[in-house]
C-alpha cells in the first residue's frame, strides 16, 4: 500500500537527515523532489500546489533552519501537512438515535460495493449490533446472490426480493422490515454502472429521498487513482455523500486516491478496504496512514489488528503452556491460523516502524499452508511429542502432506529452536511474557 510513493518520500528525506545544517535552497531542492513524487503517485495538481506551498511556508522558518535537527523538523511539518491532508481526525460513522441506522452505498460497478456492504455489515456485527443487508442492485441478479452468499457466511440475513423490479419501493419496504425485527443497522448495496449516467443518478436520488439514510458512502477502487476522485466529486454534487470508503488498497503502490479525495470533495475517507477477505476492511486513520507513507510504521493498527486475532484468555493459557513446557505442535498451528487471519503477512511486516527499510524481503504465504499441511499429517500423539518424529514417520508425514522430508525436518528444526527460544522466558526475574506471540 502507497509503496512506491513512500520509498520516493524516504529517499528524498534520507538525504536531508544527513545535513547537520539546512538551508534554504535545500528545502527547496528537496521540496522539489516531493512535488515530482507526489504528481508521479498520481496525486492532484492543486493538492500538489497547495501542499508544497504549506510545507514550505512552515519548513524555511527561522526556528526550523536553525534548530540542532533541521531534517527531522522538516519532516514532522511534512507529516502534519499529510495528516492534514487526508483529514486530520478519523472520522467515524454517525448512529442514528432512533435505529435502525441506514447506511447507503453508491458508487460504480465494480468498485466493491457489494463485497464492501458485507464487511462492514461484520464490523457492526462485532461491535454486537444487528445489521441488516439490503440487495437493492436490482441490475445484477448477480450481485444479489453474491450478497446473500456473503450474509450467510456473516451469518447476517439479507433483505431481497427477484421479483420486486422497483429499488425504492424494495428500500422503503426494509426500512420496515429493519424496524419490525429490531435491526439498529440498515446497509443498502445500491445499483452502480460501468460510468455515471442520468438514470442511475436519478436512482439514487430517489432512493435517498424516500429512505433518508442517516450516512451515504461512496465506494471508490483506489488503483483508479484520479478517475476516483473525480467520480467521487460528481456523485457528491449530484447526490451528496457523507463519506468515502477506498477498496483495494493493498494494491494501489501510488496513493494518488487516498491523497487526493478529500481535498477535492471535502468529505473525509472513512475506511480502506485493504483484502479480498471480509475481515479486511480497516477505519481510515489520517495519522497513521501519514506515518505509513513515510516509513514510520503503523503500530497501532498491528496491535489492534492483534487484539482481534488474540483472545485474552487464548493467550493466557498459551502462556501458561509455554512456560510449563506444554507447548506442541498443535498450539502452533493454531498461532499461525490467528496470524494469518490478521491478512497479508507482508502488510504486517509493512507496520513495523523500520521495515520498510529492509529490501528484498518477501513473504511466501504458501509456506504456511505447508506447515500446517505438514503439522495435520501428525498423529495426535506426534503433535503433543515430537521425541517421536524418527525418519519412518517423518516419510510417512511427508508423503501425507504432499511436502519432502527435508520440508518436514526443516519445521521439526524450526519448532525445536522455538521451544528453546521460549523457555528462555521461564524463570528469569521481572521478565514478563508478550501478551500476543507470533506463535
Amino acid at each position: 500500500m502507497l509503496e512506491a510513493l513512500s520509498e520516493k518520500l524516504e529517499s528524498i528525506f534520507k538525504k536531508l537527515r544527513s545535513r547537520g545544517i539546512l538551508k534554504e535552497e535545500d528545502i527547496d531542492a528537496a521540496l522539489k523532489e516531493v512535488r515530482i513524487a507526489l504528481l508521479e503517485a498520481d496525486v492532484n495538481f492543486k493538492v500538489v500546489k497547495d501542499f508544497i506551498q504549506n510545507v514550505k511556508t512552515k519548513a524555511v522558518g527561522k526556528e526550523v533552519l536553525e534548530s540542532l535537527t533541521p531534517g527531522q523538523q522538516v519532516i514532522k511539518i511534512v507529516n502534519n501537512e499529510l495528516c492534514g491532508l487526508l483529514g486530520g481526525a478519523g472520522a467515524k460513522i454517525h448512529l442514528s438515535p432512533n435505529p435502525p441506522t441506514v447506511i447507503m452505498m453508491v458508487g460504480l460497478h465494480g468498485s466493491g460495493k457489494t463485497t464492501t456492504s458485507a464487511k462492514l455489515a461484520r464490523l457492526f456485527k462485532k461491535e454486537g449490533r444487528r445489521p441488516l443487508l439490503v440487495a437493492a442492485d436490482l441490475q445484477r441478479p448477480a450481485a444479489i446472490d453474491q450478497l446473500i452468499t456473503l450474509g450467510k457466511q456473516l451469518e447476517v440475513p439479507v433483505f431481497h426480493s427477484k421479483e420486486m423490479k422497483d429499488p425504492v419501493a424494495l428500500c422503503d419496504e426494509a426500512v420496515r422490515k429493519a424496524k419490525l425485527d429490531a435491526h439498529d443497522v440498515l446497509i443498502m448495496d445500491t445499483a452502480g454502472r460501468l460510468h455515471i449516467d442520468e438514470g442511475l443518478m436519478k436512482e439514487l436520488s430517489e432512493i435517498k429521498a424516500k429512505v433518508k439514510p442517516k450516512e451515504t458512502l461512496f465506494v471508490a477502487d483506489a488503483m483508479t487513482g484520479q478517475d476516483a476522485v473525480n467520480i467521487a466529486k460528481n456523485f457528491n454534487e449530484q447526490i451528496g455523500i457523507d463519506g468515502i470508503i477506498l477498496t483495494k488498497m493493498d494494491g494501489d503502490a501510488r496513493g494518488g486516491a487516498a491523497l487526493s479525495i478529500r481535498a477535492i470533495t471535502g468529505k473525509p475517507i472513512k475506511f480502506i478496504g485493504t483484502g479480498e477477505k471480509i475481515e479486511m476492511l480497516e477505519a481510515f486513520h489520517p495519522d497513521r496512514i501519514a506515518s505509513r507513507i513515510l516509513g514510520m510504521g503503523d503500530m497501532l493498527s498491528l496491535i489492534e489488528q492483534a487484539e482481534q486475532a488474540f483472545d485474552r484468555k487464548e493467550a493466557e493459557k498459551l502462556q501458561e503452556k509455554i512456560l510449563g513446557e506444554s507447548f506442541t505442535f498443535e498450539d502452533l498451528k493454531e498461532q499461525l491460523k490467528k496470524i494469518r487471519s490478521m491478512g497479508p503477512v507482508e502488510n504486517l511486516l509493512g507496520m513495523i516502524p523500520g521495515f520498510s527499510k529492509v529490501k528484498n524481503v518477501s513473504v511466501d504465504e504458501r509456506e504456511f499452508v505447508k506447515v500446517e499441511a505438514i503439522i495435520n499429517s501428525m498423529t495426535a500423539e506426534e503433535r503433543r511429542n515430537h521425541n517421536l518424529l524418527n525418519g519412518s514417520r517423518r516419510r510417512r508425514i511427508a508423503a501425507g502432506s504432499g511436502t519432502t522430508v527435508t520440508d518436514v525436518n526443516r519445521v521439526i528444526k524450526q519448532y525445536v529452536e522455538m521451544k528453546k527460544m521460549l523457555k528462555m522466558f521461564k524463570g528469569k526475574k521481572g521478565m514478563r511474557m508478550p501478551k500476543i506471540l507470533p506463535f
